[in-house]
């Protein structure tokens, strides 16, 4: 009986171990990183697949001109060793520019994990003309976490491409010009650094950070302390891309507030009138909240109806309704990262 006990509690020891699947990428090995990504989109194929990392050593992945690297499975995990080491890089040709042409990676799956990633999409940006599109990721799944991601690139940085979708970003770093935080859904930027570049060689022109386009979702994109740092144009918080639109600023810090543009939010990018955009609590490097008491926008429209008048500070009771919880109500990500973020700590030892 007691031999018996023990083979079961070995058995359970063991189970979880045959179950969770890893594998590592040969170190700056680009080609065996693509591998890689194919054997565990087969393998995760279903949504009840265990969840399987991949693990990325500090190095140099250059894909080339290759684009949309599709990871289709469900419950991937993408590890790299640290943000600033792993980096992932493309190069679309100009030829190809276009938001669903040009992505490092397309996401496919559910529940997918990204963390300590730089992706950097290396499209001739100043030598495309009126649009230099390049992606670095285009997620057309549901529930991704990205904790300690980087992305680098100039329009359309990440694309949140799926009417339903909920993401959610903690700790990660996006760059762009013109609209590079775009598209559907719920998504949450929990003490992001978002970094506006230079729309032009010379820095003139203005930038806009986010253009959603929400349709099928309530929230849309939520950005909760996070940073806005300068490096060259001015620029807009946002505008609307279409059907119901919604962006909120949450006790932001800008290190250079005089680079915000005084209409805050571009009155020119407005297509419909059925749109939501709002800050509170914005704050310069110091902390000292300089958000203005009340700014009433006139939003001209692209419909050519009666232009839109709006106010674009929140009051308190307001802000006070966005919450994790009620947001993503069956979905706790800031519990699910800690989690993998856990697992994955143990897991990178084997790259030491």
């Amino acid at each position: 009986m007691r031999r018996c006990l023990l083979i079961i509690a070995c058995i359970m020891v063991v189970l979880p171990m045959v179950a969770q699947q890893v594998f590592v990428v040969k170190k700056g090995d680009a080609n065996d990183l693509l591998d890689v990504i194919d054997q565990v989109n087969r393998l995760n194929a279903t949504p009840q697949a265990e969840r399987t990392f991949i693990l990325i050593p500090d190095g140099y992945y250059d894909l080339k001109e290759k684009t949309l690297t599709r990871i289709l499975g469900n419950n991937v995990a993408l590890v790299g060793q640290s943000m600033e080491g792993t980096i992932i890089r493309n190069a679309p040709d100009v030829k190809i520019e276009g938001i669903s042409r040009t992505a490092i990676f397309q996401n496919r799956g559910t529940n997918n994990y990204f963390q300590d990633l730089t992706l950097r999409n290396d499209l001739d940006y100043y030598a495309a003309g009126e649009d230099g599109r390049a992606v670095c990721l285009q997620d057309k799944g549901t529930r991704t976490i990205c904790n300690r991601v980087r992305m680098l690139s100039y329009q359309d940085t990440y694309y949140s491409d799926n009417e339903l979708c909920q993401h959610y970003f903690q700790d990660s770093e996006i760059h762009g010009t013109i609209d590079f935080i775009c598209g559907a859904g719920d998504v949450w930027f929990e003490h992001c650094l978002i970094v506006t570049e230079k729309r032009s060689p010379d820095g003139s022109g203005r930038d806009i950070i986010a253009a959603p386009r929400t349709s099928d979702t309530p929230w849309g994109y939520i950005f909760n302390h996070c940073t806005i740092k300068n490096d060259g144009s001015s620029y807009h918080l946002g505008r609307a891309w279409h059907t119901n639109p919604c962006c909120v600023w949450l006790y932001t810090t800008l290190l250079t507030p005089e680079k915000l543009l005084p209409e805050r939010f571009d009155p020119q990018g407005m297509k419909i009138s059925r749109c939501f955009f709002r800050e509170y609590g914005t704050m310069d490097s110091q902390g000292h909240d300089i958000t203005p008491k009340s700014h009433v926008e006139t939003f001209t429209l692209r419909d050519n109806t009666q232009p839109y008048v709006s106010e674009t500070i929140m009051t308190r009771e307001e802000a006070k309704r966005y919450t994790l919880k009620r947001i993503f109500a069956d979905w706790e990500p800031d519990k699910e990262l800690r989690k993998w973020e856990g697992q994955a700590k143990k897991l990178l030892k084997r790259l030491q």
